[in-house]
């Protein structure tokens, strides 16, 4: 178990993340803070319906616009451990990297474990790739291996899409409220089983390559009045910025400057320096095969 204390380096967590594809750090966030996320989005939990598909399970309780749904959520978007690791691992093929998802997996009592799947199974490209997206998932309430615990494959981050995992292979990642499971989109996870009478909580805080589209349409979560009111660093996450020099402009006019009205009266910047240093630090993809093919589930009997 990759399992690190809360004052765990970057370099620490980034370390095992690229090794094994994920790591957990523990109480990253105290009960005080657990509170307020939980009373920002339980009244959210309380009105919304559980899942009508397998997948989704039918069990489990699913919203996302987190966003604007929770200042605290917002708050731990941008945690700088997180941030941290999530810079040493899409920076490496982005110039810059934005939110692709915000959701809350609210697993009741008796829901069945997930198919176990990759998210970046989205896009067409196959594996073994780069890390498309670095995900979190937060726990709000106690991870445990009866309470439905993400199940994931250390490893399988490196492997080739047809590779089933075994069942010894497969560990849910156990940890305290509070905590964070950081993976890679690669990895192979899903939902555990619900064998508890209690729900498990978590939050999902996923970031994707500035260059593909978002999973989750942050940009109307909330209107623009909203979107303005929110810190620099989250606008720019949501994807009002530029994904590369040029790419994805307003206008002619960077899609920052054109939200806050800093454009002036004629086209703004659409690239600058950091823009530019930031690309020649990518490592750009070449493309030698193609072949036609499904999103790769897992259904995973036991031994």
């Amino acid at each position: 178990m990759n399992n690190f204390p809360t004052d765990a380096s970057v370099a620490e967590v980034t370390e095992a993340v690229k090794r094994d594809g994920y790591a957990i750090v523990e109480k990253l966030i105290d009960a005080g803070q657990i509170a307020r996320l939980k009373g920002e989005l339980e009244p959210h939990v309380a009105v919304t319906a559980t899942g009508t598909e397998d997948f989704w399970g039918y069990e489990t309780k699913r919203f996302g616009a987190l966003i604007r749904k929770s200042e605290m959520a917002r708050e731990m978007l941008v945690h700088p451990t997180v941030l941290g690791v999530a810079d040493d691992i899409l920076l490496k093929f982005c110039a810059r990297y934005w939110v692709n998802y915000t959701g809350i997996m609210h697993l009741g009592p008796g829901e069945k474990a997930q198919l176990l799947h990759r998210d970046t199974n989205l896009w067409p490209i196959r594996n073994p790739a780069p890390p498309l997206t670095l995900a979190t998932m937060w726990a709000v309430s106690d991870f445990t291996a009866q309470n439905g615990a993400t199940a994931l494959v250390p490893g399988s981050h490196l492997w080739e899409d047809e590779r089933t995992p075994e069942p010894h292979e497969i560990m849910p990642a156990v940890m305290p409220a509070g905590s964070v499971l950081i993976y890679t989109g690669n990895v192979v996870h899903g939902g555990g089983a619900n064998q508890s009478n209690r729900p498990r909580f978590g939050v999902a805080l996923h970031y994707v390559l500035g260059w593909l589209r978002q999973e989750e349409t942050q940009l109307l979560t909330m209107s623009m009045d909203e979107a303005r009111a929110l810190p620099e660093q989250v606008q720019r996450l949501m994807g009002y910025s530029l994904g590369a020099d040029s790419l994805g402009f307003v206008d002619h006019t960077d899609p920052f400057e054109y939200l806050n009205g800093k454009q002036g009266d004629r086209p703004g910047t659409l690239g600058g320096a950091d823009l530019a240093e930031a690309e020649k630090r990518v490592q750009r993809l070449r493309v030698v095969a193609t072949e036609a093919g499904d999103r790769s589930r897992f259904t995973v009997e036991p031994e």
